[in-house]
């Protein structure tokens, strides 16, 4: 029998995990605005159920929580019964503040990221051990998942990989305007990068980062050059920043 997981929230991250689930599960999903509910059913390409939020039963239901994290409180107050699963992939929301608004058998925090639109997402997860090897086969459903062994953990990988795709989306396009500075026609820039991109996502599946600098970067050489001019403005520096800045406010939410 198809499990069923009920979504509770009907934006942009919330669409990417079900792309990723469609076909394996039910899929279920609850909001206030029934209009937005019959667009997530379009965007998404199949018949779902959809319910209004104002005293929905999640009563043994298996539920992914995508809701902003200043909503938890509003939203728990809505919802009646008490959940078999309860997965949140809400930043900086402890279990504690999770399990206190809304009431579940086993509460699991997971941590997926824009790749999970495309079956690519990173997602780290921290929680009720019980229901740890069952969360860890539903979000392996978008991409690659690991365990952590504690939330504190798990913020540390939100601010990596969970905003990581708006640093690489932004070193991405920095590269690409370098290539269009030099003379390259915009389009072909964009097609290198791209290609850059993929090869790179490939290559560090099993290459550590310095191996690869290394492997590319010959004596007095081309890369050389433009790694130097990087080291000049800081990019290690501001990288390492990123990573605390988005630690710090995770924490903070």
């Amino acid at each position: 029998m198809i499990k069923t997981i009920t979504f509770i929230g009907n934006g942009n991250m919330a669409l990417s995990i079900a792309r990723g689930l469609a076909g394996k599960y039910k899929i279920e999903v609850v909001g206030r605005n029934r209009k937005n509910l019959d667009q997530f059913e379009d965007n998404l390409g199949i018949k779902i159920s959809k319910y209004e939020l104002d005293n929905f039963n999640i009563e043994d239901r298996n539920i992914i929580l995508c809701v902003k994290p200043t909503n938890i409180i509003s939203v728990g107050k809505q919802l009646k019964g008490k959940a078999k699963a309860f997965y949140s992939v809400l930043a900086g929301t402890s279990l504690l503040n999770l399990k206190k608004n809304i009431q579940s058998e086993y509460t699991i925090r997971a941590m997926p990221n824009l790749g999970a639109s495309v079956g690519y997402s990173m997602t780290t997860l921290v929680g009720d051990l019980p229901l740890k090897e069952e969360a860890l086969a539903l979000f392996n459903n978008i991409g690659k998942t690991l365990w952590l062994n504690s939330e504190k953990e798990l913020d540390i990988a939100t601010g990596l990989a969970g905003s990581g795709p708006a640093y690489l989306a932004l070193i991405a396009e920095a590269l690409t305007d370098g290539a269009v500075k030099e003379g390259l026609k915009r389009s072909d820039a964009m097609e290198v990068m791209r290609g850059l991109m993929g090869g790179f996502g490939i290559l560090i599946q099993d290459m550590h980062p310095a191996i690869l600098k290394d492997a590319v970067m010959s004596p007095g050489g081309t890369t050389a050059a433009g790694y130097s001019a990087l080291e000049e403005g800081n990019v290690r520096y501001s990288c390492i920043k990123a990573v605390q800045k988005a630690v710090k406010k995770a924490r903070e939410l």
